[in-house]
């Protein structure tokens, strides 16, 4: 297990990656003097050793790394780093100063891009940078993280026929050993209904192990989820235990598995149908016993009737479907569920008491469609609390998506048809913002534009 990024008042681990020596010790005087604890690594293998034993806020990357020091290896090395880490800021380094370069790198997920040989102060700079948005992403993610769906005792909230009846399957099928595939679109907290399984069953004591195949790359599948031993691989120095093994007796939850790609499903199919893996590296077969849950926010249909998700499989994980209604399909679920959002939320506000919803407010949050369901009415109402100020009650114009400049009566309503599809175009914008959680790279990526771009629409629309 990796060690946790240290709190403010401690050095902020850095990984420092670099073939070239005499750059290393530059870099590292110069970054442990900034108040960084540093680590180095100088090639792909001693990367992921150190990615696996540490969690850290920054990562300088040099993109010529042996052993195939191209830009395509590079971006290749990028991506592993923010697939195990998508929490760092990676700073990219590089001696080939080619603007297509850098224009790459950002869209692979880079924080910034610097060039050899590098200013110590433009250096300086862009890792205090880094290091503020890291700590600023940080301080949401723990604050986000305290306001889940769950009432005292961890009781899912809801009383919709649809959501009722999702909680009875679950419910009944918790007991069992009988596999789950929890579905619903995104933000609807599946893993929050898986957790909510593993706490019922018998397996309650036992491990519970989570991961999100959409984010493991497929070179590092194998070795992550059934694990590898020393000598495997380059860069592999121990035996490492995979997700199969670690979540023995107990509940192995695969979100986003309509996310596997298929050489990926044949693998896994192979070890749900023995009960047992073999690690990376390794010539015999471990046996395991996990009860498995898994969730996905694709059509599953599509999926199955498009090739995409193997029928196989799909009979393997879905002993059982429970499937999480979407926000607007509970209109009854909404205000219930802002009251308790506002309960959790009361902190933020100055004098620590939970705001009040008018009649009125509660109409506007019904009205909406809610495209990010839970996720971006639990924002919505802490956007609230601390805009409300001083006032207890809320109302329509306290919430984002009823804010005065997005907000037309009928008399104000876009007219011709310039007017029409600017409109559209900012609901679009603002949609595809919500459902990448404001992640302006992703967002660009899903619409078909160029980071730069969608920063001119932005700002177009008032959004940035």
């Amino acid at each position: 297990m990796r060690s946790q990024p240290s709190s403010d008042s401690s050095p902020l681990p850095l990984l420092l990656v670099d073939d070239d020596r005499a750059y290393r010790q530059v870099y590292r005087n110069l970054l442990t003097q900034e108040g960084y604890a540093v680590t180095e690594a100088v090639d792909r293998g001693s990367v992921l050793q150190a990615l696996r034993a540490h969690a850290f806020a920054v990562v300088v990357l040099d993109l010529m790394l042996p052993p195939d020091a191209t830009v395509a290896g590079g971006l290749a090395q990028l991506r592993d780093v923010l697939s195990i880490q998508p929490q760092a800021k990676v700073i990219v380094v590089s001696g080939a100063g080619d603007v297509a370069h850098m224009v790459r790198a950002v869209r692979a997920g880079a924080y910034d891009f610097l060039t050899k040989p590098v200013d110590p102060d433009v250096l300086l700079i862009v890792a205090r940078r880094a290091r503020t948005r890291y700590q600023l992403e940080r301080q949401i993610a723990l604050l986000q993280d305290s306001l889940t769906r769950t009432a005292p005792g961890g009781a899912m909230i809801g009383q919709s026929p649809a959501f009722t009846k999702a909680v009875q399957v679950a419910e009944r099928v918790a007991t069992s050993n009988l596999p789950v595939l929890i579905t619903g679109e995104s933000g609807t907290d599946k893993e929050l209904m898986a957790r909510a399984i593993h706490a019922a069953s018998p397996r309650a004591a036992k491990p519970w192990v989570a991961v999100n195949c959409g984010a493991v790359p497929d070179t590092l599948f194998e070795a992550t989820v059934f694990g590898h031993i020393k000598g495997a691989f380059t860069g592999a120095v121990r035996d490492q235990k995979g997700l199969f093994v670690q979540a023995h007796d107990g509940t192995l939850f695969l979100d986003e598995v309509g996310d596997l790609a298929l050489p990926m499903q044949v693998k896994l199919l192979r070890a749900l149908e023995s009960g047992e893996i073999v690690p990376v590296g390794a010539q015999a077969p471990v046996h395991v016993d996990v009860r498995l849950v898994s969730a996905t926010n694709r059509n599953v249909a599509e999926l199955r009737e498009t090739g995409a998700l193997r029928d196989d499989l799909y009979w393997r994980i879905c002993g059982v479907e429970v499937h999480l209604p979407a926000l607007r399909d509970g209109p009854s679920d909404i205000a219930l569920l802002a009251a308790f959002f506002l309960q959790q939320c009361a902190a933020l506000a100055g004098d620590g008491r939970p705001r009040r919803l008018s009649r009125e407010a509660e109409a506007a949050l019904v009205e909406h469609d809610w495209p990010g369901n839970l996720r971006e009415l639990r924002h919505e109402m802490q956007r609230a609390t601390v805009f409300a100020g001083d006032r207890s009650m809320l109302q329509p114009d306290d919430f984002a998506f009823a804010s005065p400049r997005t907000r037309t009566s009928p008399a104000e309503a876009p007219q011709g048809l310039q007017d029409k599809l600017d409109a559209l175009e900012r609901r679009e914008l603002e949609m595809a913002l919500t459902r990448f959680h404001g992640n302006r790279t992703r967002t660009a990526e899903a619409l078909g534009l160029s980071r730069q771009g969608l920063l001119n629409k932005l700002n177009r629309f008032g959004l940035a």
